[in-house]
């Protein structure tokens, strides 16, 4: 296993630092090494595992580790939240790091890839406040949970007609996603919001409310 140079992680500690106010983050030092621990973990299991394409220590803090915390400000103290298709654990491990008062429910259909995810979760110190199921979400009752977040599951457009109808009724949805998920969320007739997320083009995070019917 690759584990990360000296000057990587520092490039990634000092990124995290320098860029979290643009994704509101509040991150204190201690954090952000716990969230550097992270990030030496997942480039050790990258190669086996294809976790998340390979990437310089500025983009991953940047693409991956702020963009995921961009999801706090929504998530109220003892927030509830499955997440879906967590693979490497984006967003909802880096959120573990920054809000230890979170309970989260990691669902991921790989099965190593969930050995991964229990052993970072392990690491992080967040293993007594969340659960890692190694199947597809289809296949499970949903978890009681206030929030169902998603960021890169496969298929994820076909997918959303199933998403929706799985999740509980009261969950605000935390989706991201490009324009194509933004106009498939409005032909659905779903009542959303959108925002931007800093230093990207066209990707979003789509915030989707209230009792949903599209039976």
């Amino acid at each position: 296993m690759m584990t990360v140079g000296r000057a990587q992680l520092n490039e990634f500690r000092n990124t995290l630092a320098s860029e979290a106010r643009a994704y509101q983050a509040n991150i204190s030092v201690e954090e952000i090494e716990r969230l550097s621990e992270y990030y030496n973990l997942l480039n050790a299991w990258n190669a086996r595992l294809h976790l998340v394409a390979p990437c310089p220590p500025r983009e991953f803090a940047i693409r991956h580790v702020l963009e995921s915390l961009i999801l706090l400000p929504h998530l109220p103290q003892g927030a509830k939240v499955a997440d879906i298709g967590s693979g490497a654990g984006l967003p909802i491990i880096p959120c573990l790091i920054a809000r230890p008062d979170i309970r989260a429910t990691l669902i991921e259909s790989s099965k190593k890839k969930a050995v991964f995810l229990r052993e970072a979760l392990n690491r992080a110190g967040a293993l007594k406040s969340a659960t890692v199921i190694a199947e597809r979400f289809e296949k499970i009752p949903a978890p009681e949970s206030d929030f169902i977040t998603c960021r890169a599951l496969d298929r994820f457009e076909a997918k959303l007609p199933a998403l929706l109808e799985w999740s509980p009724p009261s969950s605000t949805l935390l989706f991201f996603g490009g324009e194509g998920l933004r106009d498939q969320i409005a032909n659905m007739n779903l009542s959303f919001s959108e925002i931007h997320i800093p230093n990207s083009k066209r990707r979003f995070l789509f915030v989707i409310r209230g009792t949903r019917d599209i039976r």
